[in-house]
């Protein structure tokens, strides 16, 4: 990206999200590289810890996430819907989240895996972005 856009390598300055296996990615780019976005956004996210297969990138999962919240995100913004497949997996990152007591902005809605909802969600976290 740095290569073939005018971009800013300032943490500050880069914001990371994704829906559904999207916001997996997001999450799992997120905690790899803490210095690299201030901005983190699920949306639906497939918040597992770990993937399908074996990778370095889903080894000590906790405490990556935890050293990415020692670096104080300016933002991490977690949205689901009550009825969304997701949505256990999501109370149960959250649950680890507040043991660990790491702050974030969480948004509940109604419905489920739906295009409506990650258009609304889009909509809610774009402003919050690099203030």
């Amino acid at each position: 990206m740095d290569k073939a856009y005018r971009t800013s390598t300032k943490k500050q300055m880069r914001a990371i999200a994704g829906l559904s296996m999207g916001g997996f990615h997001a999450m799992q780019i997120s905690k790899e590289y803490p210095n690299m976005f201030d901005y983190v956004g699920l949306f639906s996210a497939s918040a597992r810890f770990k993937g399908k297969g074996e990778s370095h990138v889903y080894e000590n999962c906790e405490k990556k996430i935890l050293k990415q919240f020692a670096q104080k995100p300016a933002l991490y913004w977690i949205a689901i819907g009550k009825d969304d497949f997701l949505y256990d997996q999501n109370q149960k990152y959250r649950q680890f989240l507040d043991s660990n007591h790491c702050p974030y902005i969480y948004v509940e809605s109604e419905g489920g895996h739906i295009w409506r909802n990650w258009r609304n969600y889009l909509c809610e976290f774009v402003p919050l972005l690099f203030k």
